[in-house]
């Protein structure tokens, strides 16, 4: 089965730049400008004009809080960073007891992790015979 050839399109910089002002200057629409120069990708104009055009017809975004919200979102970041901070303390705690389990039992020769469990079982069951 054979692909299908695609054909790619690749636009100079001076056409985007005359479609960009067309856009601006003349008040051609997306849309028009599309049509008239066979552009078939949805944003690529608007790809163009946030890198050629001026930044008049960019869409901007623009956020209202209140300060509560602001403070609140400051707070929550601040205990974000808290937590990662103690998140990795405890991880390089962790890891410290690890290895030093694994060096305990490297040097006395018995896996302490096993043995362990079991010497407290025995020492626990000993208390409770003596009593």
């Amino acid at each position: 089965m054979a692909k299908e050839q695609r054909t790619i399109v690749r636009y100079s910089i001076s056409f985007k730049q005359q479609v960009v002002k067309e856009i601006e200057e003349d008040g051609l629409s997306y849309g028009d400008a599309r049509r008239r120069y066979g552009i078939k990708g949805g944003e690529t104009i608007q790809k163009w004009i946030k890198a050629f055009g001026k930044n008049h017809l960019i869409n901007k975004i623009v956020r209202v809080e209140m300060k509560g919200e602001k403070d609140r979102l400051k707070e929550l970041e601040s205990e974000i960073k808290k937590l990662k901070t103690a998140l990795a303390d405890s991880t390089l705690e962790n890891y410290a007891m690890k290895t030093l389990i694994d060096v305990a039992s490297e040097h006395y020769g018995t896996d302490i992790k096993k043995n362990f469990g079991e010497q407290v079982l025995k020492e626990a069951a000993k208390k409770k015979g003596t009593r």
